[in-house]
């Protein structure tokens, strides 16, 4: 039976540690974190994650934050640690380079190291792999055998699990390739690709997410677009989307969040620059899409126009704090942003997440409604599109955004509620 470290239980780390022990191998646990190492160790997840956690209740993950006690151990270590942007929105590889170094102390030779943390095409073979040689390692000789296997999980997506994704796979060296791909197949249920680089699955991807970064950026325009000429986007794309080629549903909301596509894409801005090059289109949709939060903020001022009242002072209830619904996930959630812009323009602001109690400031639904006189949905929750609208006319709403076009804009609008979605009115 392979021994495998995970290092890094985050929301990639540790549903990679429950497949794997769920395969099989005896699996290390290696996080800095002590009350999350206390919680996996009980059998308990960190992350409200419905994969997580009905399969650590049937597997044993031996947590640690010792490294001497793992890594030596180990025949494969996964490094899945944070790769956020700092301030000014450059790279942040701290807890990447931390890792590899702690790693390089313990690990033995004919290991096998992959990266899934996401990174800019050339960091394994510019960074990783001097870390490694500081500590006398060939990595050409396969001293150790490095790869990039660029992490794929959707939090909450119950068809798309961990094992059924495909996975693309690059080493330094085309043994640790073969290493890398073989031990994939035996743990997922689905394609693995050998790329002939570890450049060209670090950019795999940086692809993928700015892919997405740029369609939703672009629908978004096109909904602020629309919404001056009273044209439903919804609508637009439902028709757009009966072509059966070339065209890809993507859809507007209050801002882009998470810890992938919200930060992917400053990684090739800043590795172009690095290169001399300059993505003006990357630039472009993550200034559009950072705005969006504004322009919800906007939607709601504009309404309050119409009643002929001011923001200053005005009762604002905030549905949804995470980035994506029905996770606990709060990484780079556009919430944030409107909510500081509306205490910054004198709202009174009311904040509700079932998923993120320590971020509400009303117990339910039911308390944030009875406060509010005006609503912004930001996070299309499973609880806020189910709930009974006519809750907005007894509590006496005055105006609906809805951020994520997920409630039934006629039935509130029916009720003499005004109601501004993003792209639709």
């Amino acid at each position: 039976m392979k021994t495998v470290t995970i290092v890094g239980l985050g929301y990639v780390g540790l549903p990679l540690a429950c497949l794997c022990a769920v395969k099989g191998l005896k699996i290390y646990g290696l996080d800095v974190d002590k009350n999350k190492i206390d919680l996996v160790n009980k059998s308990q997840s960190p992350i409200k994650d419905e994969y997580v956690e009905s399969r650590l209740k049937r597997v044993k993950i031996l947590a640690t934050t010792n490294a001497d006690e793992c890594i030596p151990n180990s025949e494969i270590v996964i490094v899945c640690v944070p790769t956020p942007v700092d301030k000014n929105n450059s790279p942040d590889l701290t807890a990447l380079m931390n890792a590899v170094s702690t790693i390089s102390k313990h690990i033995k030779l004919g290991t096998l190291l992959v990266i899934e943390s996401t990174i800019y095409p050339g960091t394994v073979e510019e960074i990783v792999v001097p870390i490694l040689q500081k500590q006398k390692f060939n990595i050409q000789k396969n001293d150790i055998f490095v790869a990039h296997c660029p992490e794929r999980i959707d939090p909450g997506n119950k068809k798309w699990t961990i094992e059924m994704l495909p996975r693309v796979i690059g080493g330094v060296t085309k043994e640790a390739t073969k290493k890398a791909a073989e031990f994939y197949r035996s743990v997922i249920n689905s394609d693995v690709i050998e790329l002939s680089s570890v450049k060209a699955a670090e950019a795999t991807k940086i692809m993928e997410n700015t892919f997405r970064d740029i369609n939703i950026a672009f629908v978004n325009e096109m909904a602020q677009s629309f919404d001056k000429a009273g044209i439903d986007i919804i609508e637009v794309i439902k028709g757009a989307s009966t072509k059966p080629f070339a065209f890809m549903p993507h859809y507007p909301g209050a801002g882009v969040g998470g810890h992938c596509i919200a930060q992917d894409p400053y990684y090739m801005i800043e590795r172009g620059k690095q290169l001399g090059f300059d993505h003006e289109f990357l630039k472009l949709a993550r200034k559009i899409n950072n705005n969006m939060p504004h322009y919800t903020v906007e939607l709601l001022e504009n309404e309050l126009k119409e009643l002929k009242k001011s923001i200053k002072g005005a009762k604002v209830g905030v549905l949804g704090l995470t980035y994506k619904a029905n996770v606990d996930d709060t990484r780079e959630s556009p919430a944030f942003d409107v909510i500081n812009l509306l205490k910054t323009k004198g709202a009174d602001v009311f904040v509700y997440d079932p998923y993120v109690s320590s971020g509400s400031n009303v117990k339910d639904l039911d308390e944030l409604l009875n406060k509010s006189d005006y609503i912004i949905l930001v996070t299309d929750h499973n609880e806020f599109k189910a709930m009974d609208l006519e809750k907005l006319k007894r509590q006496k709403i005055l105006a609906v955004i809805d951020g994520r076009n997920c409630l039934e804009k006629e039935k509130i609008k029916s009720m003499g509620i005004l109601y501004h979605g993003i792209g639709r009115s």
